[in-house]
């Protein structure tokens, strides 16, 4: 797993920015994962192994113009609920859309489920989980970096989440999809 986030990370970086300093905010106002913890720590790991900076936050005032600008790259690591007020929210979107990368991890889709936009952004919003098991995933592309080592088939063990309206093909660019024949729970059917 560590491999694949690297180089999803490393698309994100390497995407024409100038900078090599990226934001991680971890803020919650719901549900809290214990694996926000080591999470910082291990991608401040990732950024010395790769050569950019690494700076972390859950202080939403950070989102502002003139701070956003100073990075290359915002990673939402396991964010959840309402965490960025409309202020924020405005200055986030100036961001993306002059350009800036983004990164949602894990619990960033149960999070602004009131911002349509930020919905947009991550593909789809939370709806649940079964128990975590085994599943196959479909590596549908592998041009990508992330991908491209992977077999046509990975199995795999995890927490494979449901979301609430899946995201139109023609709005997401699909690299793997996950074939809910092969495990218990999933409810998105062949578009998942």
């Amino acid at each position: 797993m560590k491999s694949i986030f690297s180089l999803l990370l490393l698309s994100v970086l390497s995407a024409g920015f100038s900078q090599t300093k990226i934001l991680v905010f971890s803020k919650t106002a719901g549900f809290r994962h214990s694996s926000i913890v080591p999470g910082k720590p291990a991608i401040i790991k990732l950024g010395k192994e790769n050569g950019f900076l690494v700076d972390t936050t859950e202080d939403a005032s950070k989102f502002s113009d003139a701070v956003l600008k100073e990075y290359q790259a915002i990673v939402f690591l396991n964010t959840t609920g309402d965490v960025l007020n409309n202020v924020q929210q405005a200055a986030f979107e100036r961001y993306i859309q002059s350009g800036g990368g983004f990164m949602g991890i894990h619990a960033a889709t149960d999070c602004e489920y009131n911002w349509p936009w930020y919905g947009k952004l991550v593909g789809a919003y939370f709806k649940g989980h079964p128990k975590n098991q085994k599943a196959k995933l479909n590596v549908i592309d592998k041009s990508h970096g992330s991908t491209a080592h992977l077999p046509d088939v990975w199995e795999r063990v995890d927490e494979w989440y449901n979301f609430k309206k899946a995201p139109s093909k023609e709005d997401v660019k699909v690299l793997v999809t996950i074939d809910e024949s092969s495990y218990q729970g999933g409810d998105n059917g062949e578009w998942h």
